[in-house]
This record gives structure tokens, C-alpha cells and sequence, in this order.
């Protein structure tokens, strides 16, 4: 016996984005690393990982990536000695804004009632 449900067009398309998303935002840091551009505008990379207390060089590094890859975030090398890298937001990224602000309200509304 098939069980299989039949979904429309609509939720199929609708599922489907957000399984892009949820792969694109997947993981503890990339949110974090969003919203620390967002609310801080330009950073280096020491910076952010100063801000993101807890993430390794490494992982901030393949983070940043995959998010530039994404047309998110861009990379400069600035023309310094050292050399030092900045990174910032793009207009794609900062579409995010909204979902940024949703995902922190929703985290201390969620916060309070655990505590309540």
C-alpha cells in the first residue's frame, strides 16, 4: 500500500525553498556570522571571530566562504602590511535583515517563556 501524500505545486515549491534556505543558513555560525555584519556593518576577520566567541579560525574561514559563494557577504583585501581582510554584507545579504530581526525576537520571546 502507497502512503505517499500528493503535495500541490504551491507547497511542493514552497518546501522546496525552504530546504534552500535551511541548507544555505544551516549550522550554529552562519546566522551569527549574518547577523554580527548586519548590526556591525564592515568587519575584519579577527573581529569577527573576536565577536563570535567560540568559533575556530577554520570554521569561520569555510563559513565565510560558502556565504561570499552565496553572494552574501564580499571579501576585500585591503592593500596594507599586513595585509588585512574585510567583510561586509551585500545588498542579496542584507535582505536577511528581516529574518535576522525575526530570528532574535523570537529568541528572547522564546528565552522568557523557558524561563517563565
Amino acid at each position: 500500500m502507497n502512503n505517499k501524500i500528493e503535495l500541490s505545486p504551491q507547497c511542493s515549491g514552497q518546501l522546496r525553498a525552504i530546504g534552500d534556505t535551511m541548507e544555505l543558513l544551516a549550522g550554529k555560525w552562519k546566522i551569527q556570522i549574518i547577523g554580527t555584519l548586519l548590526l556591525n556593518g564592515t568587519m575584519r576577520f579577527m573581529e569577527l571571530k573576536r565577536a563570535l566567541n567560540g568559533i575556530a579560525p577554520k570554521k569561520l574561514s569555510k563559513d565565510l566562504q560558502e556565504l561570499e559563494t552565496n553572494k552574501l557577504i564580499t571579501r576585500t583585501v585591503m592593500n596594507t602590511k599586513p595585509i588585512t581582510v574585510e567583510y561586509e554584507l551585500t545588498p542579496h545579504g542584507k535582505t536577511l535583515e528581516s529574518l535576522i530581526n525575526e530570528v532574535i525576537d523570537w529568541g528572547f520571546n522564546h528565552r522568557e517563556h523557558i524561563i517563565k
